[in-house]
C-alpha cells in the first residue's frame, strides 16, 4: 500500500438540494476526511448518521479502518425468484419460519434448507445461523411490479408478476466479533495488521452471504416452493483493496456494473438497478431509502399517530410479520426518506438506471408471537439485544 496521504481527501454528495441530507451526517463526511490516509469519500443520497461514521458513504483511504465498516460487517440484500400458486399475504405470512431460532445441526439435521450449506461454514461459526437480526434487516416476499428495461429484467430471468423473496442481513454476532476485538485494543484507529483483518471480514462476508441463501431456502421451504439461487446479492458493509486502496463501504452498494436491489420501506416499492458508478462515486450507489428519523424519534412520533394494528398492514396493502412492538415503530415507512428521491438522485447523478420495482406482499421481522408476548420473552429478547 501507498503511504499516507498529506492533502486533505475530497467529499462528495450525490444527492439533489430537493433531498434531505442531515447535517450531522454531512459533519461526520468531513470528520472521516480528515482520517489519516483518507483520500475520498463518496456520499450517497441515502446518507444519514451513524455511530462515529456516516451510514451511507464509500471511503477510500490508505489505511484500513475497521470502524467504517462497523460490526455488521457482511450485511447486505440478495434477491431469490420464488415460485408460488396463489400470493394471498394473508395466508403466507401465517407460514414464515421463525427466523430468530437458529438451525440447529442436530436437532435440525433434517431440515431441507441445510441443502444450500456448504460443509464448511466460513470461520466454523454456526451460532445465529439461519436469523435475520434486528434493527432494519428484513425478509420480504414480493412481486414485481414495474419493469423499466425488459431487456434487462429478462437477463435476470424476470417479468412483471414475477415473485421474489428480498434478504437483508449480515454476518449476525460474527462481525461484531471482529470489530469488538479491534475496539477493545485499537478504538477507531487503523488496522495494525490489514491482512489479518481482512481474512477474518472476508469469512464475515462470506457467512453473510451464506446465512441469506440459508433464510431464503427456509422461507421458500415453508411456503412450499423449492430453493432458488439468488439473482442478486450484494454487500453494502465491506472494506475492498481497489487499485492499491482501501475502498471502506458503509450502507453503500458496490457500484461497478452491478445488479442492486435499494430496498425501499415496507410499505413502498423497492428498486432493482443496473448500477455503473465510477471512481468520482467510489465506484458505489445507495443500500436503501436511508432513515430521516432517529430510531427514539419514529418510536414516540409513531405512538402518537398510529396503533400497532395500522402498522401491521401498509398503505399498499401488504402485511407485516413483527411480534416486536418497538421495532414496528421503529421501522415504519415515515421513518425513512422516499426512496423514489434516492433512485431519481443516482440517476441524475449518473449512477444507476432502474431495471424493476418490486412491491411488498408480506415483509418478516420478526416472528408474530400471539399480541402480546409474555415477561419472560420480553426478558430474553432484551438479552438478545440488537444485530
Amino acid at each position: 500500500m501507498s503511504q499516507h496521504h498529506s492533502t486533505p481527501a475530497t467529499v462528495s454528495v450525490f444527492a439533489s438540494p430537493a433531498s434531505w441530507v442531515e447535517s450531522a451526517a454531512l459533519a461526520q463526511c468531513q470528520q472521516v476526511a480528515a482520517l489519516d490516509g483518507m483520500i475520498h469519500v463518496a456520499a450517497m443520497p441515502d446518507l444519514h448518521p451513524g455511530k462515529g461514521a456516516p451510514i451511507g458513504a464509500a471511503m477510500a483511504s490508505t489505511v484500513l479502518y475497521p470502524f467504517l465498516v462497523g460490526s455488521d460487517i457482511g450485511c447486505g440484500i440478495a434477491v431469490f425468484p420464488i415460485r408460488l400458486k396463489r400470493a394471498v399475504p394473508e395466508r403466507l405470512a401465517a407460514r414464515f419460519p421463525d427466523l430468530d431460532r437458529a438451525l440447529d445441526p442436530e436437532q435440525d439435521a433434517d431440515d431441507p434448507a441445510w441443502a444450500v450449506v456448504p460443509d464448511d461454514v466460513p470461520a466454523g461459526h454456526l451460532e445465529g445461523l439461519g436469523t435475520v437480526g434486528r434493527g432494519n434487516h428484513f425478509v420480504e416476499l414480493a412481486r414485481v411490479e414495474t419493469v423499466f428495461e425488459a431487456e434487462h429484467a429478462t437477463r435476470l430471468g424476470l417479468t412483471d408478476g414475477d415473485l421474489v423473496l428480498i434478504v437483508h442481513s449480515g454476518s449476525r454476532g460474527l462481525g461484531e466479533r471482529i470489530l469488538r476485538a479491534h475496539t477493545e485494543v485499537h478504538g477507531a484507529g487503523p488496522a495494525p495488521d490489514p491482512a489479518a483483518y481482512l481474512a477474518m471480514h472476508d469469512a464475515a462476508v462470506r457467512w453473510g452471504s451464506l446465512n441469506r441463501r440459508l433464510m431464503a431456502a427456509r422461507v421458500a421451504h415453508a411456503l412450499g416452493a423449492e430453493p432458488t439461487e439468488p439473482i442478486v446479492d450484494q454487500c453494502h458493509n465491506l472494506v475492498e483493496v481497489r487499485d492499491g486502496v482501501y475502498l471502506h463501504r458503509k450502507g453503500a452498494a458496490p457500484g461497478d456494473d452491478r445488479d442492486v436491489l435499494i430496498a425501499g420501506t415496507r410499505g413502498t416499492a423497492s428498486y432493482l438497478v443496473a448500477a455503473h458508478a465510477g471512481s468520482d462515486a467510489n465506484h458505489s450507489v445507495a443500500h436503501g431509502a436511508g432513515r430521516k428519523m432517529s430510531r427514539a424519534d419514529a418510536l414516540r412520533r409513531g405512538r402518537a399517530k398510529h396503533t400497532v394494528e395500522e402498522l401491521r398492514r401498509t398503505s399498499v396493502g401488504s402485511l407485516v410479520v413483527c411480534g416486536d412492538r418497538q421495532l414496528l415503530f421503529e421501522e415504519a415507512p415515515g421513518a425513512y426518506k422516499r426512496i423514489e428521491q434516492v433512485i431519481a438522485d443516482l440517476v441524475q447523478h449518473g449512477l444507476a438506471t432502474p431495471v424493476a420495482t418490486t412491491t411488498p406482499l408480506v415483509t418478516y421481522k420478526t416472528p408474530d408471537r400471539g399480541s402480546t408476548p409474555g415477561p419472560a420473552r420480553r426478558d430474553q429478547r432484551r438479552k438478545r439485544g440488537r444485530a
